[in-house]
């Protein structure tokens, strides 16, 4: 006679089936399940899919500040604008998804990162800020992943105002005012990457210990 533990009397083992994150609200608000396809998710794709444009089109100008220059630079602050885009329908919306956690912060190390390498190619940026910068953020986004099983952690305040403070950093080395109006634009581009550095180093730093008090909450 077979026990009570058996296998032959356990129940059979029903495997769970995952919704499928494609399926729910796109653009409309609403309090049900967002798709990870929405439109704010798209949107911040689409910033993605800009950055190598964005990159070929200065790099191929070659620091001629030429028409390619500009049509760069402004490709820049479009798509710097397209992140101010997603994260208010997102908000607005109720769309916001892990995923878009996740991709949102991606986005704009590609586009940032991207940038500041292209501009140190070019000889108009130091290599250790860029070098500094770059570190920073993809260890972060290294670290980002390599807790994500666990739990998807936003991005603190301060990381945000130090994006802001690159992408306005970045526009004044990408425009070729000083042409124009003289130097002091260009002194400007240097302060402002100057306290975005700073910024950024701080803000990881904040992202650390914010994530350790998030664990020790966590596991007590």
């Amino acid at each position: 006679m077979a026990s009570p533990e058996s296998p032959e009397q356990s129940d059979p083992v029903v495997p769970v089936k995952r919704p499928n994150p494609m399926r729910g609200r796109v653009a409309r608000a609403g309090d049900t399940p967002a798709s990870t396809g929405n439109i704010a998710n798209i949107v911040t794709v689409v910033r993605i899919f800009m950055a190598p444009v964005f990159i070929w089109l200065l790099l191929t100008d070659g620091g001629d500040l030429g028409y390619l220059r500009y049509i760069a630079a402004g490709l820049f602050v479009l798509a710097i604008v397209t992140d101010t885009v997603d994260g208010i329908l997102a908000r607005r919306q109720n769309l916001v998804t892990d995923f878009g956690k996740i991709l949102d912060p991606i986005a704009d190390k590609v586009l940032i990162g991207g940038a500041l390498v292209a501009l140190s190619i070019l000889g108009e940026l130091w290599w250790w800020v860029t070098i500094v910068i770059l570190v920073r953020e993809f260890g972060i986004t290294i670290f980002r992943f390599a807790v994500i099983r666990t739990r998807v952690i936003p991005a603190v305040a301060s990381g945000k105002l130090k994006t802001v403070l690159q992408a306005v950093g970045i526009s004044l080395l990408l425009f070729p005012f000083w042409t124009a109006v003289g130097d002091w634009e260009h002194w400007a581009g240097w302060i402002v990457m100057g306290v975005a550095l700073v910024l950024t180093v701080v803000s990881g730093v904040d992202f650390v210990v914010k994530y350790r008090q998030q664990n020790r909450v966590a596991t007590a």
